[in-house]
């Protein structure tokens, strides 16, 4: 029988179940036990098993980003919460609970003396006061200093020592001498918290300094010398006839002036330059600093004005006579160099004609004095910085080396068994021969060793020689150490030379100021007297002042009379300041490598001439 395909063909259908009952015996037949024990291929057991069961799909979760597992996902969360359990919470636990700061390094006695010695030039001041000048005793003073006989008023300065006079030439020096402290030391001195009074003084300082002559000028005939006047013996009232706080003068002031001063001029070119430097973030004032400079170096090196500024003035000679002005001549070169940059300074500084007739070469003791009339040594080792940190090569080698020798030697001195100069039992060297007032210079010299010391850590130079004798430089700065520890107490009198610093110092100072009381009466000129003879100390502290020092006995007697012992200067504070901060190791210790040589350019060594043609 054949019916109808719907999909296209034809298939046959037995109706009468012959291929029905076929089937049915095939399927009631018996199993086959044997076929069913043999071993089934893969497609075999396909056969009899059927489709495997489809796998469980995985869930994911989409980030965004990132698509991941979501068994994953929660995996790397749980651990992410287990460890912020573990290590995060002990943490924000630890740094919530308060702690205390580490206490800072207490200060040492350089660092307690530096702060002290500070404040004699607060003391020292001329002019109106800032409110914050700290010094409860002192006031305005000399308000109408060189209105009336100058071009711009003469107000403000310092009085140089305990009589009220200001002397131009050692308080330029002084102030070229901070302001080399602050260019090598600035980081000390904010750390110690003095940078900004540090600053303050030198300011005070270059700012009466720019009213000595014509800053604005760039060319000048004169220069200001000094404001106030003594005669030893006078008879009419001066500075040193008269014995009044400076507050109440009533006497004369006259201003001295000169027209040729090769030394001074220099000297003040030198201060305003170097300031130029300590101000470089002060761009209009460090331009104005080096105005002013250029204008007094051109002054100083004019050949008209070639001349001692103090020769045949009877009120500066017997105080401070310049004994010469190549030393300025190669001292104001160095600093307008390092302010400047301009390489015709270099060439000056280094033409063998200069050390020649600055006897720069000539190895004479006296000369490795450095002080407010010789400057040689501190113009030398100014430009050995030179050469060893910068090495400018051809054609200034030749000069640098021989500075650098000399600098060299000038160290040596420093060293006992040489016995280049004398000591004290006690431990002081004898600078200036055993003659008053030897401290100043001490300082000094221990502001130059120790800062030579400083200068071949820089360049990771060991040490130095004295002929076949090899010195480290931890020798110099013991000296330096010596002689510091000398003024603070370490002597045989076990006293401090600087008021106000340790248990036992001088009460006596010889000081117009603080001898004086501060209690509303105005004493005359010569009413004044009965506080200077008096033995009671003085009623106002001096605090910083360094007494002038012990004589070549280590012998010291505090009496306000006696001067030679008791009167404190600009000039020497100045080394004491040097002398310290070079050596406190409470803020650290090295140079500042850089800031001095910033607006020097690069020095490009240039070819030396060729050796001349062969002769046989």
């Amino acid at each position: 029988m054949y019916s109808a395909n719907h999909w296209g063909g034809a298939f046959e259908i037995n109706g009468e179940g012959g291929h029905e009952a076929e089937d049915d015996h095939s399927r009631n037949m018996d199993l086959d036990r044997g076929a069913l024990s043999r071993q089934l291929d893969e497609t075999q057991a396909s056969w009899l098993l059927g489709p495997p069961e489809s796998k469980k799909k995985d869930k994911y979760i989409d980030l965004g980003c990132v698509v991941c597992k979501r068994k994953l996902f929660w995996w790397v969360f749980w651990c992410i919460i287990i460890a912020f359990i573990v290590i995060g919470v002990p943490i924000i636990i630890a740094k919530s609970i308060p702690k205390k700061k580490p206490a800072p390094i207490p200060p040492d006695a350089y660092a307690n003396a530096l702060h002290k010695a500070l404040m004699f030039f607060n003391a020292q001041r001329s002019g109106k006061l800032p409110k914050n000048n700290g010094v409860s005793w002192r006031g305005n003073s000399g308000m109408g200093d060189g209105l009336k006989t100058t071009d711009f008023g003469l107000v403000g300065g310092y009085y140089d020592a305990g009589d009220n006079i200001k002397f131009h030439f050692p308080m330029a020096f002084s102030m070229t001498l901070l302001s080399w402290t602050v260019v090598e030391y600035s980081e000390k001195y904010k750390a110690l918290g003095e940078y900004d009074h540090v600053r303050d003084i030198i300011r005070w300082g270059t700012d009466y300094l720019l009213l000595t002559f014509n800053s604005s000028a760039t060319t000048i005939n004169k220069m200001y010398t000094q404001v106030g006047i003594a005669k030893i013996n006078s008879t009419t009232p001066d500075d040193h006839y008269c014995w009044m706080r400076p507050e109440d003068m009533d006497y004369p002031r006259p201003v001295q002036t000169t027209s040729a001063a090769a030394d001074l001029g220099a000297e003040v070119a030198a201060a305003l330059a170097a300031a130029s430097i300590v101000f470089r973030d002060d761009p209009a004032y460090s331009k104005k600093l080096v105005r002013g400079a250029s204008t007094a170096y051109k002054f100083a090196r004019d050949t008209g004005h070639r001349q001692k500024y103090s020769k045949g003035n009877p009120y500066i000679e017997p105080f401070y006579n310049s004994t010469g002005f190549w030393d300025e001549f190669m001292w104001s070169a160095a600093w307008m160099y390092y302010a400047t940059g301009n390489n015709s300074l270099l060439q000056f500084a280094t033409d063998p004609r200069l050390p020649k007739n600055a006897n720069a070469f000539m190895a004479i003791p006296d000369l490795s004095v450095f002080s407010w009339d010789n400057k040689l040594p501190g113009a030398e080792l100014l430009l050995t910085r030179l050469r060893i940190m910068l090495n400018p090569g051809y054609p200034y080698e030749e000069s640098l080396l021989g500075y650098y020798n000399a600098t060299q030697l000038t160290m040596c001195m420093s060293v006992r068994k040489f016995n280049t100069f004398n000591w004290t039992q006690g431990g002081l060297i004898q600078l200036n021969h055993g003659r008053p007032q030897p401290l100043q210079y001490a300082m000094n010299f221990a502001f130059l060793a120790s800062l030579y010391a400083d200068y071949l850590d820089a360049v990771n130079v060991p040490g130095f020689y004295c002929g076949p004798n090899y010195f480290s430089a931890s020798n110099l700065r013991s000296f330096a150490k010596s002689q510091v520890d000398y003024v603070l107490g370490d002597n045989p009198k076990q006293m401090s030379y600087i008021v106000g610093y340790g248990k036992k110092y001088p009460t006596h100072v010889h000081h117009r100021g603080a001898s004086i009381p501060h209690d509303g009466v105005k004493y005359s000129c010569t009413g004044g007297f009965k506080w200077r003879d008096s033995k009671n100390p003085n009623p106002n502290l001096l605090i910083g002042a360094m007494a002038p020092g012990p004589d070549q006995f280590d012998g010291f007697l505090d009496s306000r009379k006696n001067y030679t012992y008791t009167e404190p200067t600009l000039a020497g504070n100045a080394g004491l300041v040097a002398a310290l901060i070079s050596l406190t190791g409470t803020a650290g210790t090295g140079i500042d490598k850089n800031t001095i040589f910033s607006a020097v350019p690069p020095l490009y060594p240039g070819t030396p001439p060729p050796p001349a043609p062969w002769k046989p």
